[in-house]
């Protein structure tokens, strides 16, 4: 390569960079504008009170089973402006929509065991409130949480489970570090579901990246009867 060619390839990955620290600007700043078009978001307290009516109807055994025409599913095809937010746990026995009387394109949900709070469960939930305009999140944990009666084993004995099993448990051990060992155990189950629930509402309102993205954040616990209780 001669001294000429040497020049203009260098000029060219300068110009490369310049317009790729741009674009990340103009990225960036896309990012905390919600989608155009569709229906005017639902606020949090008309989210939160058709997730509570919704869930009056499941218990009474009243559901609607609402939203899940095909008409509607083809429509949902340009595009989602789901009303809430949840984080839940993988548990079969807490399908989301289900318990909340909903239906297609009413809630963007996120499960993960534990309903712990990683960088890829605060990605979904940035995107659910950026993009889809999302203004409530709600973290559900669930009466006999496996997760976190396997983290309050885990603080009598060292764990066997495999290594991906123990990164969730030791997201969780800080949450329920309070608990006291000396209850019965059914007792320490309740109250670890319900502090990992307020460990997880403390650490998304604590994060950075949280701080520029308005977000109401409730907790509640289901109880495997049917009822969410939701938590002051």
């Amino acid at each position: 390569m001669n001294r000429r060619d040497m020049v203009a390839a260098l000029s060219m990955a300068g110009a490369g960079a310049l317009f790729s620290a741009t674009n990340r600007r103009v990225l960036s700043q896309e990012a905390h504008q919600p989608a155009p078009g569709g229906p005017p978001p639902v606020s949090p307290d008309e989210a939160l009170a058709k997730l509570k009516e919704g869930n009056g109807r499941f218990v009474s055994g009243k559901s609607k089973h609402g939203h899940e025409s095909a008409a509607l599913r083809h429509q949902l095809e340009l595009g989602q402006h789901p009303f809430a937010i949840v984080l839940g746990c993988s548990d079969s026995r807490v399908p989301i929509e289900l318990i909340f009387d909903q239906g297609f394109g009413d809630l963007f949900v996120i499960r993960v065991a534990g309903n712990v709070i990683t960088d890829d469960v605060v990605g979904s939930i940035e995107y659910a409130r950026i993009h889809l305009n999302s203004q409530l999140l709600i973290i559900l944990g669930h009466e006999g949480c496996g997760a976190v009666t396997a983290a309050l084993e885990a603080r009598k004995h060292i764990s066997s489970d495999p290594h991906g099993i123990q990164s969730i448990l030791k997201l969780i051990e800080p949450a329920i570090a309070g608990v006291d060992a000396a209850l019965p155990i059914t007792q320490q189950l309740d109250r670890a579901v319900e502090m990992n629930v307020r460990w997880g509402l403390k650490n998304v309102k604590s994060l950075p990246e949280m701080q520029n993205v308005p977000l109401q954040t409730v907790g509640a616990v289901y109880d495997l009867d049917g009822r969410v209780l939701w938590l002051s």
